[in-house]
């Protein structure tokens, strides 16, 4: 049965729109957890130890927190695998140029395939930039997270990289939350006016307040 699910396009649909929605509340749990930066380097660096201790002592150091980055991946493949093979299978269906142009879509709707390909790119950079310390420049501190931070953003390519991506986010938000209303159902023709109005809100909020920490360190607000 869920082989067949997952074979039908509006099984593929279903799993991106909640595969989607996972990736949405995290992103709003992590803004939140950002702006923690604007306190002072106590303040992030506790907050960076304390999502480790998380769930302490019924759950181990880290296990909690290990639990929440294997949901992550996992919504983060399926979303991708899902995304690949309904355009994959959109192609197919029509090889050929539409006779007549269709109307004009929103320029986010246009640019959900680039936007997800430039947030996947951005993803990996991130954890190698910031969890690993693999690609992070000013020599990375285990525990200092604050510190870290403060050093992807002293760079000009790190602030580029960060805020293309955040741009990239913003738009994707705008368009994957009222299509992930319509897949599961919630959309309807008196309900499709708030539901834009919430995702145009989400998109504004996530992109200004995860920019706000390159800004912040740019403008010296934290450094």
């Amino acid at each position: 049965m869920a082989r067949t699910v997952w074979d039908s396009s509006v099984g593929k649909k279903t799993v991106m729109a909640v595969s989607g929605l996972i990736m949405l509340l995290y992103l709003v749990v992590h803004m939140i957890g950002n702006l923690k930066i604007f306190f002072g380097a106590g303040e992030f660096n506790h907050y960076a130890h304390w999502l480790r201790t998380v769930g302490e002592p019924f759950m181990h150091y880290e296990w909690t927190l290990w639990l929440i980055r294997v949901v992550l991946v996992v919504a983060v493949v399926a979303h991708a695998t899902s995304a690949y093979q309904l355009s994959r299978r959109d192609l197919r269906a029509r090889p050929g140029k539409y006779v007549h142009r269709k109307a004009r879509a929103s320029y986010a709707t246009r640019t959900m395939r680039w936007g997800g390909i430039i947030l996947g790119l951005f993803i990996v950079w991130h954890i190698l930039d910031l969890t690993t310390g693999t690609v992070h420049s000013g020599g990375f501190q285990e525990g200092r997270p604050y510190q870290n931070v403060v050093d992807t953003f002293s760079t000009w390519y790190g602030n580029v990289i960060y805020i293309v991506a955040m741009l990239a986010l913003g738009l994707h938000v705008r368009h994957g939350f009222w299509s992930a209303a319509q897949t599961l159902g919630v959309g309807s023709r008196t309900r499709d006016r708030a539901l834009k109005a919430v995702a145009n809100v989400l998109a504004l909020l996530l992109t200004a307040g995860f920019i706000a920490v390159p800004v912040g360190v740019m403008t010296g607000v934290v450094s």
